[in-house]
Order: structure tokens, then sequence, then C-alpha cells
């Protein structure tokens, strides 16, 4: 029940990126070895034509939440999916939450199953893969961390201002409705919040984005260098990425600008149970309009 990282991801890529422009020399050499450490190797072989970053091509990011808190799996689930696209010539950018539930084929197992089960099955590859055919769209770039570095994330930038819509109470502590600040464990329970809430997994994710949105505010206005090097400790050792520094440097020169103009979408579908499991069903028909959608923002022809 714990998949947050989807909002320390984001603040993660901001901070290093957007935060980036006043850096001194320490600060530059400390993102220079953070992103040496995080990095791994993979491209997408969805797209038919090689992107460039450095003429401002749309892109999209995958951001993936695991939890495996008793380290019981290899991989752990990917319990925490959000799918960005970028389009700086449009300058806004598409925030998709994926429900974890989603009955969808796993690409590279060949069966169905929950699409948060695809990276505990066959790691970053086989989730990004099965997200791909999922959206019907390429995944360009992905961010992946650990979900115990949320707390410490958020306590590094200073907590988090949201607009509650809701009065609830969750693990001891009172969510009262109107603005309201929280600390890294508050935020982690606001974003964990589902049961008292009429809207469901979708008030989640709605608070799940709010955070989000809050992180990179506050990251992106970060000048101290104590926490700066909080927050790259915490990202060396529970982050993951495709993006090497020279594509964050483009992206911070080409992108900025996007992330200003945020339009959310959530998957329509219902609820259903198969061999007494929990499952989303996605309707078909609304999620082909998302996929057509996001091509577009992606500047993708409908296939």
């Amino acid at each position: 029940m714990r998949k947050k990282i989807l909002l320390i991801i984001l603040t993660t890529i901001v901070i290093l990126l957007l935060g980036a422009g006043g850096f001194t020399y320490y600060l530059w050499s400390m993102v220079t070895s953070t992103v040496a450490s995080i990095q791994v190797k993979y491209e997408s072989k969805e797209r038919l034509e090689k992107i460039n970053i450095k003429e401002g091509d749309p892109i999209s990011v995958l951001l993936m939440g695991i939890d495996d808190p008793e380290g019981r799996q290899l991989h752990g689930r990917a319990d925490a999916l959000i799918l960005l696209t970028i389009n700086p010539h449009s300058q806004s950018m598409h925030v998709v939450s994926i429900p974890r539930d989603s009955y969808t084929k796993i690409i590279g197992k060949g069966t169905k199953d929950k699409i948060n089960h695809s990276h505990a099955l066959g790691g970053s590859g086989m989730a990004i893969r099965t997200v791909e055919k999922f959206l019907g769209i390429p995944v360009d770039y992905f961010i992946k961390g650990d979900m115990k570095s949320f707390v410490d994330i958020v306590d590094a930038v200073g907590g988090v201002k949201v607009d509650n819509d809701l009065d609830f109470t969750i693990y001891g502590v009172h969510y009262p409705k109107g603005t309201i600040n929280l600390n890294g464990k508050e935020a982690l329970g606001y974003s964990r919040m589902r049961k008292d809430d009429p809207r469901g997994d979708f008030g989640r994710q709605l608070r799940q984005r709010q955070v989000v949105e809050a992180v990179i505010d506050k990251g992106s206005h970060i000048s101290s260098i104590t926490k700066f090097d909080d927050i790259f400790k915490v990202i060396e050792n529970n982050v993951k990425t495709n993006l090497t520094f020279n594509d964050m440097w483009e992206i911070q020169s080409n992108y900025k600008k996007s992330l200003q103009n945020i339009v959310q979408h959530q998957i329509d579908g219902k609820d259903s149970k198969i061999n007494k499991s929990y499952i989303f069903i996605p309707d078909k028909e609304k999620l082909d309009e998302l996929s057509n959608e996001l091509k577009k923002h992606l500047e993708i022809d409908k296939q």
C-alpha cells in the first residue's frame, strides 16, 4: 500500500535539472557524481525515429515507485506508475496516473496480470514494455525509486503545502479541509488514504499528484547546499534512471517551461475480481482515446 515514490522521483529530476541554474562547482560535482551512480541503460524499441532532445523533441517519462518493504521479491512491485509526456513546442506536460491493479497483458510473460506485477516479474524492462503496450506509446525515459526515500525527500525540501478537499484522519493524524502544511511522514499518510474517500483510488491519485506538484515547487526553489546534499544522498541510495547527465542538462534548457502547464488524466474503467483478487478493468474505448491524445502530444502520427 506504500506507493509514493513518483513524487520523490519527479522532485528528484526537477531538483537535479530545473534547479540547476546557479550551481557552484561543489553542487555541480555533487550532481554529476549522483547522476553517474544512478544511471542504467535502456532504449525503447517502439520509437521509429530516434528523439533529439537538443532540438526539443517531445518526450515521455515513466515514473515507477517500487515497493517491497520486506525484500520478498527480486525486483519488487511497481505500486506507483505515472507516465509523463512533455512537449516544449506546446509548453505543456501531460500526466497519466496508471491504476496499479489494471489488468493487462504482461509483455515478456505472455499472460495477463495486474500491471504493478510486471516489475516484480521482470524488472524495469518488463514494466516499461508493458506500459508501452498498455498506453500504445513509446517510453523514452524512466525514473524509478524505492518507497523508503519518500519521507526523506519531502523533509529535505522543507515539507510541502497542499489544498485538501476532504476532511479525514489516518494513522492518528487529522487532515482538515483547506490549505495544510505537511512534513514527510504526514505527506505519506496524505498520499496513502483511500478508504475514506468516495472517489476511491482516483482520490488517492489526485492527492499523489498534489504532493508531486508541491514538491516540484519547493524543490525548484532550494538554494541551501546542505539540503541539496541531503537530497542527493537519498537519490543515490534509492533511484535509478536511464537519463544521462547530458540528457538532464538538455531537458533543463529545452523543457523547463513545459512543467508550468500540467494536464492531468485518469484512466476510466471498472473494478472487478479474478480468482478472489481485486483487479481494475480499463475502459478500452476511453483508453484508446487517451492513447491517441498522448500520441498527438508526442507528435507521433496515429498508427
